[in-house]
């Protein structure tokens, strides 16, 4: 199979690395992480690229993302299957599935994670991986409406100062994926841990998703859209669901 691969960079090292060793050919087309501040955008670039794989000889799209702040809700499958991880974000995907990301939440729900290429990747458009670990959202909506005013940096320290952070968050968790030197992002997960009381916790990320979606294997851990039909959010443990466009 030929596979066009729409995916965020913060998984990126993960990506090439199950490309190198996929039996198919694999395009890989990055985004910006920074786009998951704006849902709505994200949505519009990504259709914009699924369209216009049309014709260029793909057996499917394939989606490194989840649900992901309802970004992917809407998408619509064109001419070829597009095929998207059930997942919620990308913390899902790094520790490769829902039922281990579902087991992390119940044991420390407040985690603030970090992983090599989320860190690599920092755009300057603030965001967290802790989103998806029982942060809150409005604690994170004030978070960003900082980061966008005074910066990352003053956006932290700020949030610091009103409790939030000690309100949401009592772990630092670093995802070791195993590809690439992570000792850097390692050490500032322990010295933030350090600096705010939280305890620190070293976790073994797993490639299998990433393999899967890359190699074809989609059975039920994917969701693989017909041509024609359109990505939506569920409400219940299979996240994300398919209809078929109004005519």
């Amino acid at each position: 199979m030929k596979l066009k691969c729409l995916a965020c960079d913060v998984l990126a090292r993960p990506l090439y690395l199950s490309a190198a060793h996929s039996p198919h050919i694999v395009d890989i087309e990055l985004f910006p992480r920074g786009l998951h501040n704006t849902p709505a955008i994200l949505r519009s670039r990504l259709q914009e690229r699924i369209d216009a794989a049309a014709g260029q000889g793909y057996d499917a799209v394939v989606m490194a993302y989840g649900l992901c702040g309802q970004a992917t809700a809407g998408l619509v499958a064109r001419e070829k299957p597009v095929v998207v991880p059930r997942a919620h974000d990308c913390i899902t995907i790094l520790l490769g599935g829902r039922e281990r990301y579902d087991a992390q939440f119940e044991q420390q729900p407040g985690t603030y994670w970090y992983a090599l290429d989320y860190m690599e990747r920092d755009d300057g458009t603030g965001g967290s991986m802790g989103l998806g670990a029982g942060a809150g959202t409005e604690g994170q909506a004030v978070y960003e409406q900082y980061v966008e005013k005074y910066g990352k940096d003053n956006a932290d320290y700020l949030m610091e100062i009103m409790g939030q952070w000690q309100a949401h968050y009592k772990r630092a968790a670093f995802v070791d994926m195993g590809v690439g030197d992570g000792n850097k992002v390692e050490r500032m997960a322990q010295e933030d841990a350090t600096r705010r009381g939280w305890v620190f916790e070293k976790v073994a990320g797993d490639m299998v998703l990433v393999r899967r979606l890359l190699f074809g294997d989609w059975s039920e851990d994917f969701l693989v859209l017909a041509p024609g039909e359109q990505l939506s959010m569920t409400y219940d443990d299979s996240i994300i669901g398919c209809a078929a466009l109004p005519r």
